[in-house]
Formats: structure tokens, C-alpha cells, sequence
């Protein structure tokens, strides 16, 4: 006779995970059925400029569109950073916690930088300029964050993950980050020439500085 031999059969609990999607869907649906006329403007960012001119004034920053999309921008930016480490082997995609770990340091980290930058605008008594610059760097990174969801539900549910596809995704929202600062330092560069010190100052404390020592913390750990 055939001797058989039973394993357990282990199914990785993803239940969290359909429930955060839900989340971040439903923030989506509440800023289009709120804010329909700017929601569509919004999604046509990538064709148009009407959004951006439209809503340039920094009063604009603080709407609850933008932290509407802003907490989807948190989720989908998690979930992808997840699935990055996933990918590189040194964690597991379905584990709660480390979602939970990546999505509080996120949060954290751009809203301490988001402070720091207001008190540093305030020093340096260039309030409402930088605001409007930080309101062009939330727009594009909420509409990439916008765009990411999707990708990061697929990606997630998906068992195949190539390097192509991670590194492609990647390179996109880099090419996305830069251009956000080309086209805010367009918009503002007649203020940004005759404060240029200031501005300087700025950008390598708040836009570089910490990007560096995170990639550093990264690499080292």
C-alpha cells in the first residue's frame, strides 16, 4: 500500500488587507461625491493644468479633499513600500503589523515635515509662497497616490511580481516626484530668484536632507 501524508494546508490570512483597500476606496468615493467638480478636474491632471490653476491658493491645503486623498496616497504608498521589501525577500506581504509599522511612519514623517517647513517658512517669512509650492507637491503625489492604488491591490493579489514591474513602478514615481518640483520651481521661480539663499536653505534641509537619511537608514539596516 501507498503510504500518504498529510500537511497542513496554510492559507495566508489577506482579509486586512481587502478591508484597508475598502477604506482607501471609500475615501475616494466620499472625495468624488463631495467635491465632484474638483474630483473631476482632478483626475484630468494629467492632461490639464485647470486643476493646478484653478486651485493654486494655499488656502486650498489644508481642504478636505486634499486629506481625503492625501490618507489614500498613506495606504497605497504603504501597501507598494511592502511589497518592495516583499519582493527583496526580507518580509511577508500579508503581515498586518509591518503595514500598520510602515503606514504610522509614513504619516508621521511627511506630517512632522510638514510642520517643520511652516515654521521654517515663517522664520524665513516666505509663508504663503511655500504653501503654494507644498500644495503643488500634494496635488501630484495625491494624484500618484491615486493611480498606485489600484496597482498595489493588483500587485498584492498577484503571485507574480518581476523585477520589471517593481522597478518600473518605481522609476514612475521618481519621474512623478520630479516633475512636481520642475513645475512648481517654473511656477515660482521669479519669488524662488529673489529669495534664492532662503530658498536653497530650504530645499537641502526639508527636500533633501531627509530623503537622504532615509535611504541611508535603509541601506545600512
Amino acid at each position: 500500500m501507498i503510504a500518504l501524508e498529510l500537511h497542513p494546508r496554510i492559507i495566508e490570512n489577506k482579509d486586512w488587507a481587502t478591508l484597508v483597500f475598502l477604506f482607501a476606496l471609500g475615501f475616494v468615493v466620499i472625495a468624488k461625491a463631495a467635491f465632484e467638480s474638483r474630483f473631476n478636474d482632478f483626475v484630468r491632471l494629467i492632461v490639464s493644468d485647470k486643476y493646478t490653476k484653478i486651485y493654486r491658493e494655499s488656502s486650498h491645503l489644508m481642504s478636505g479633499f486634499n486629506v481625503l486623498l492625501v490618507a489614500v496616497n498613506l495606504i497605497s504608498l504603504s501597501f507598494f513600500i511592502q511589497l518592495v521589501f516583499y519582493h527583496l525577500g526580507y518580509v511577508e506581504k500579508t503581515d498586518w503589523v509591518l503595514f500598520i509599522r510602515i503606514f504610522t511612519l509614513l504619516a508621521v514623517f511627511i506630517f512632522s515635515k510638514f510642520l517643520i517647513e511652516k515654521i521654517i517658512a515663517t522664520i524665513f517669512g516666505i509663508e504663503e509662497v511655500i504653501e503654494q509650492f507644498s500644495l503643488q507637491k500634494v496635488t501630484f503625489r495625491t494624484y500618484m497616490g491615486l493611480l498606485l492604488l489600484p496597482m498595489s491591490f493588483i500587485l498584492f493579489y498577484s503571485d507574480y511580481i518581476t523585477n520589471f514591474i517593481i522597478y518600473s513602478v518605481i522609476i514612475i514615481l521618481l519621474t512623478i516626484n520630479l516633475l512636481t518640483y520642475f513645475i512648481s520651481l517654473k511656477i515660482y521661480q521669479n519669488f524662488i530668484l529673489s529669495k534664492f539663499f532662503y530658498f536653497i536653505l530650504y530645499l537641502c534641509a526639508l527636500e533633501i536632507a531627509p530623503y537622504y537619511f532615509i535611504y541611508y537608514l535603509i541601506t545600512k539596516n
